[in-house]
């Protein structure tokens, strides 16, 4: 029964922490999904966001400045990675590992030469805090300080403005230079340009969920992005698979964020269950593999299926 109490007790942390992190995999999901590009910045870019929002904190700034100048700093990195890509004719996933690398030392720039900058919440106001994470709250309490309320908000916010953006005919232009660069190069689309502001948006968001952790886990770490892609693409594979074949642009960035929360829920999960914390990112890596495979997989012995039913009728 405490096992029972101390799993349901870790559960809103993780609804919590797949909120924030599912911000990143919304933008990890326009450039996976939306350009088609492989774009490796964001282990820096989301260490960029939690930097400068740290920093600005502690020098007196306000949170939500903070997080605007944040998301600023990360579209900066995007900038860099699609000139890098568009114009220097780098492939984009050397692209990103060249901004990647270079960010670490801006980060460590930024934060005054130290690994970590912490930013405690009994010394300033933060928007979120995982102090306040719990698993029943006074009403007055969750809705002032339990930061599940107000990272909902965000989450539904950042969907619907990316619903209302890709809806405009500079959105449909970069899903279509997704889709098909050559054919939208052909209908005069200025594909270069798209793939700059899709990695700057891209970059925008996971810089915005870097400085939310930041302020949530109440330090900025030059490390903290290590890894941010396989938790991006993990929460964009699980909800591919929540979605199924259903094509509503909504709903698939939705349930990317759904990804990120279920990814957490399995890691708080397995953690309950016993799993060293230091094997979390062979098991991440093993969530992503599994379903990467499973389309291939279900493909390969559906075609099968069907040409034994094939041979068996003639």
């Amino acid at each position: 029964m405490s096992f029972l109490t101390s799993l349901l007790n870790a559960l809103p942390g993780a609804v919590a922490q797949g909120l924030i992190w599912g911000i990143m995999a919304i933008g990890v999901y326009i450039t996976y999904r939306i350009l088609d590009v492989a774009d490796l910045t964001v282990d820096g870019s989301l260490a960029t966001g939690g930097a400068v929002c740290v920093m600005l904190i502690r020098a007196g700034v306000s949170p939500w400045p903070a997080l605007l100048c944040a998301m600023l700093a990360g579209m900066l990195a995007g900038l860099v990675t699609g000139l890098f890509h568009t114009k220097c004719g780098i492939p984009a996933i050397l692209a990103g590992i060249l901004t990647q690398l270079s960010l670490y030392s801006v980060n460590l720039r930024i934060m005054e030469s130290k690994a970590n900058q912490a930013v405690s919440v009994d010394k300033y106001d933060l928007l979120v805090s995982q102090r306040y994470v719990r698993t029943f709250s006074p009403v007055g309490e969750l809705l002032t300080k339990n930061p599940l309320p107000l990272l909902l908000l965000f989450t539904a916010a950042v969907i619907a403005l990316l619903y209302w953006f890709f809806g405009t005919e500079k959105g449909c232009s970069i899903r279509a230079t997704g889709a098909n660069q050559n054919m939208a190069r052909a209908q005069g689309i200025d594909t270069s340009a798209n793939v700059v502001l899709g990695l700057m948006l891209s970059n925008g968001l996971v810089a915005l969920s870097g400085a939310l952790l930041a302020q949530y886990q109440g330090s900025s770490d030059v490390q903290m992005g290590r890894g941010a892609i396989v938790i991006g693409l993990a929460a964009v594979v699980i909800g591919k698979a929540l979605l199924g074949k259903r094509k509503n642009f909504a709903l698939r960035l939705l349930t990317t964020a759904l990804g990120a929360v279920a990814y957490y829920f399995i890691l708080a999960i397995v953690i309950w269950a016993g799993l060293s914390t230091t094997d979390l990112k062979l098991f991440s890596a093993l969530v992503v593999t599994v379903f990467l495979a499973i389309p291939y997989l279900r493909k390969k012995w559906s075609a099968r299926h069907h040409a034994k039913g094939g041979s068996a009728v003639c």
